[in-house]
C-alpha cells in the first residue's frame, strides 16, 4: 500500500486493501479515489500467479476448510459434554442425595422391623372373607353388578323419607341424574 501497488480503505479501525482497477476504455481507476499520495498502479501490470501456485493454493484452502470443519464438530461435541457436566451432580451435591437416601432407607428399614413385630396380624381367613365380601361388594361376583346402584338407591330412599319435596325436586337440587333424564333403559337380568 505504501509503494502503491494496492489501495487502502479505513473503515474505523479496521483496514482493507486491493488491487486498484482501471477502466480499460477510459484508463481511469474504478472505485474511490486514490488518495494523491499513492500512485495509481493497474491490476494488469500486478504479478499474476501461476497455474501451480493456484492449485497449491486451492489445495490450502481446501485443507484448512476441512480443518475449520473439524475444529467444529470438535466443538460441538465439547460443548454437547460441557452440557451434560452441567446437568449432573457435583460431589457434594451427591453426597447429600446419598446421604438422604440412607436416611430414607433406614426409616424403611426400621417401620418394616415394627410391621415384622406387630402382633395384631390379620389372618388368612379374615383376608380371604374381606376379600371375597369386596368382590360381592364391587359387582366381582355374578348377579351383584348393580349392587352399588342398589346401595346408593337405599341411600337417597333413606334421605327422602324426612324430604319435604318429591324425589325429583331433590335429584334436581342435588344435581343427579337419572336414566330415565337421557331415555337410557338398563338391559335385563342375565
Amino acid at each position: 500500500a505504501q509503494q502503491g501497488h494496492v489501495r487502502e480503505k479505513a473503515y474505523g479501525k479496521q483496514r482493507i486493501y486491493f488491487a486498484a482497477q482501471v477502466s480499460s476504455a477510459h484508463g481511469t481507476p474504478l472505485g474511490p479515489e486514490p488518495s494523491p499520495l499513492t500512485p495509481h498502479l493497474p491490476q494488469e501490470q500486478l504479478p499474476a500467479a501461476s497455474d501451480a501456485e493456484l492449485r497449491r493454493l486451492d489445495g490450502d484452502i481446501a485443507a484448512l476448510a476441512a480443518q475449520v470443519q473439524a475444529l467444529q464438530q470438535s466443538i460441538r461435541q465439547m460443548e454437547a459434554e460441557l452440557k451434560e457436566l452441567n446437568g449432573s451432580m457435583t460431589n457434594p451435591e451427591m453426597g447429600r442425595e446419598i446421604e438422604q437416601l440412607r436416611q430414607e432407607c433406614t426409616s424403611y428399614t426400621e417401620r418394616l422391623e415394627r410391621i415384622k413385630s406387630a402382633t395384631d396380624h390379620v389372618s388368612p381367613e379374615e383376608k380371604a372373607k374381606a376379600r371375597s365380601c369386596f368382590r360381592l361388594g364391587l359387582g366381582g361376583g355374578g348377579g351383584a353388578s348393580y349392587q352399588p346402584l342398589y346401595w346408593a338407591t337405599e341411600l337417597l330412599e333413606a334421605v327422602l323419607e324426612g324430604y319435604p319435596k318429591s324425589k325429583k325436586q331433590f335429584f334436581e337440587e342435588v344435581g343427579i341424574e337419572t336414566d330415565e333424564d337421557h331415555n337410557v333403559t338398563l338391559p335385563g337380568a342375565v
